[in-house]
């Protein structure tokens, strides 16, 4: 029988995406190479539990989760993040940011300053600039302060971002203009709490490093993996990532593969590029030409 690895999430290093698995094992995702993987007849995705805790009754969850908790491990890892607002006491400083994902689509959040632009990645920011710096309170003051007064979210949905992706501008300029111009209304906002440091503009741009724009963007997606299942296996070459997202071609067309639907099952290696996974159609914003499927 082959080994089985369970994967534990997607991360981003400074050299580009990696698979990380339970066990500590790390698999580097370098475009134009392969990857391809199946679960096992008769498996079962099971809950990865919270907080670096396995789940005490190891309880399955649904194939579609992105969070591959159960209810119980759900809650208490939110209870203990930042965004729950119940970490008030934690002394590091935190920044603030302005991220944009495609046109129409920008968000204000906050990151820990020790983290560097690594929150931005996993997120598949294209293009983003610092707002400010300062305690974690301060940070959360000015994000919805921003909220209220530029009308800009802290969230933004992955199907969202994935429709924007075929029509990005070309240029890096076109794709940091929308955060400029916010940036500018932001900085002449008054009300910004005293302890939070103000930051100049500065657009950095990922589209180079996902892959998904100029002479590096590949062949447009024309469907998503709606879930993984016993039985089931995909498989194709890596044409982009950005974010969670894997962009395979397969000999079904080039597919999003949204990683946090890999954890919680047992995966193992499969041979040639299968897609046997059930797939939906993906969605393009308007104006975007839908490609063959």
């Amino acid at each position: 029988m082959a080994q089985a690895w369970k994967c534990a999430g997607l991360r981003w290093a400074a050299d580009g995406p990696v698979l990380t698995w339970v066990g500590g094992r790390r698999s580097a995702l370098v475009r134009g190479k392969r990857v391809a993987f199946g679960v096992a007849e008769g498996g079962v995705r099971t809950c990865v539990g919270a907080r670096g805790h396995a789940c005490p009754v190891r309880a399955g969850v649904s194939g579609r989760s992105t969070g591959a908790r159960c209810e119980e491990c759900a809650r208490l890892d939110r209870a203990h993040s930042v965004a729950a607002d119940t970490m008030a006491d934690d002394p590091r400083p935190y920044r603030v940011y302005l991220a944009w994902f495609g046109p129409g689509l920008v968000k204000v959040g906050i990151t820990a300053y020790e983290r560097g632009s690594a929150r931005l990645l996993e997120q598949g920011a294209v293009c983003f600039s610092w707002l400010g710096c300062g305690p974690l309170m301060a940070a959360r003051r000015t994000e919805e302060l921003l909220r209220a007064a530029l009308g800009v979210p802290d969230r933004i949905p992955y199907a969202h971002k994935r429709a924007v992706r075929a029509a990005l501008p070309e240029s890096e300029v076109e794709r940091a203009a929308e955060i400029a111009g916010l940036h500018a209304q932001a900085v002449a906002l008054g009300g910004w709490p005293e302890a939070l440091t103000p930051e100049p503009f500065g657009g950095v741009d990922h589209a180079g490093v996902f892959g998904i724009a100029g002479a590096e963007r590949g062949p447009a997606a024309v469907a998503e993996v709606a879930e993984l299942v016993a039985g089931g296996a995909i498989g194709g070459e890596l044409v982009a990532a950005a974010g969670p997202d894997l962009h395979l071609a397969t000999e079904r067309g080039v597919v999003v593969l949204d990683t946090r639907l890999m954890t919680g099952w047992e995966l193992v290696s499969a041979e040639g590029d299968p897609c046997a996974v059930p797939l939906r159609e993906l969605k393009r914003a308007a104006g975007v030409q839908d490609g063959l499927f």
